[in-house]
């Protein structure tokens, strides 16, 4: 596993040196691999994956480490998520009736 990582890494390296060459006034942002992993996690998370089963996915030990180290949190997701709430409340408060006179 670490052999086939470092092989990616390389290529990737390599891939960004020729680009350099090629395009100077044009830099990439310096990407290594492992952040595949967390824009995988997050995305994932995001799209409603169960947390236990995307810890299965990524073969953490802890829950904790998938949770913490490897999901990240957006504006946009939190944003979401509150609107759900506010949603939820709405419908589940009761509505005040009249009294007839």
């Amino acid at each position: 596993m670490v052999c086939r990582h470092l092989h990616i890494e390389n290529e990737m390296c390599r891939a960004m040196k020729k680009y350099k060459k090629l395009y100077p006034d044009k830099p990439l942002p310096h990407i290594m691999p492992h952040v595949f992993r967390h824009i995988f996690c997050t995305n994932m998370a995001n799209a409603g994956m169960d947390i236990k089963t995307l810890q299965y996915v990524t073969g953490h030990s802890d829950v904790g480490v998938t949770l913490y180290v490897y999901t990240n949190a957006s504006y946009d997701r939190v944003a979401e998520q509150m609107a759900k709430i506010i949603d939820f409340k709405e419908v589940g408060t009761p509505k005040k009736q009249r009294k007839s006179g």
